[in-house]
């Protein structure tokens, strides 16, 4: 015969069981929800942080591209020269090649043209030219059909400076050492060959992203 009294008291613990059972699965539940709402954030900035590396990878290429591209335009225009001089705001250096002169402000002052564009923190063609491949008809913000994901913010840019005669070892006197204006100026064993400084400055998908190099290269000017 069962007692009335102990045989509640078998059913009470069952009972309270089952509330605890639901308490504990609704922990686990919101735990793993925070857990899915980690990953996901640590995913996203994954992304992003791929894409900005992206970014800056297609702004140096572009910049370094640009560089080279004007190095190979001196080069090959010196093959070319008879008669006239390689001289800037002629020929290949019209419109984006300056001579060196820090006397210049309107070039070379605080808001001169050379120094802005080597030094500006935001996106600024002034005075520079783009540079659009090799036989200049590549636009690289309007890439072929495939390569969308390829294109750039802007089309990289670059500007020259005629820094001087090129002097050999132990002779001064060039504009690059001495700051002596005129693209003439020579001195004792002096040679046809000017140094120029190319700076190019380029963006990636982003125009956020920027990259400014700089080369020196030595072309023959006459």
């Amino acid at each position: 015969m069962l007692i009335p009294g102990k045989q509640r008291s078998m059913y009470q613990p069952v009972r309270a069981q089952r509330g605890a059972v639901m308490v504990v699965a609704l922990i686990f539940l919101l735990l793993l929800t925070m857990l899915a709402i980690s990953a996901s954030g640590r995913s996203l900035l994954q992304q992003r942080m791929a894409g900005g590396l992206r970014n800056a990878q297609q702004a140096e290429i572009s910049a370094e591209t640009a560089l080279r591209g004007a190095e190979w335009s001196l080069w090959t225009s010196t093959s070319k020269l008879t008669s006239a001089p390689l001289l800037c705001g002629s020929g290949i250096l019209a419109g984006n090649c300056y001579i060196y002169d820090p006397k210049n402000t309107a070039v070379y002052g605080p808001s001169g043209i050379v120094t802005k564009f080597r030094n500006s923190a935001t996106w600024i063609a002034t005075g520079a030219k783009a540079y659009l491949g090799p036989g200049g008809t590549v636009d690289y913000t309007t890439p072929s059909s495939g390569y969308e994901t390829s294109k750039l913010s802007h089309n990289p840019v670059y500007l020259i400076e005629d820094m001087g005669v090129e002097l050999p070892p132990g002779v001064s006197g060039g504009l690059h050492e001495s700051g002596v204006t005129g693209s003439n100026h020579g001195g004792a064993g002096t040679t046809s060959r000017h140094v120029y400084r190319i700076t190019a400055r380029a963006t990636g998908g982003d125009q956020n992203t920027m990259r400014v190099l700089e080369s020196t290269f030595a072309a023959k000017s006459n």
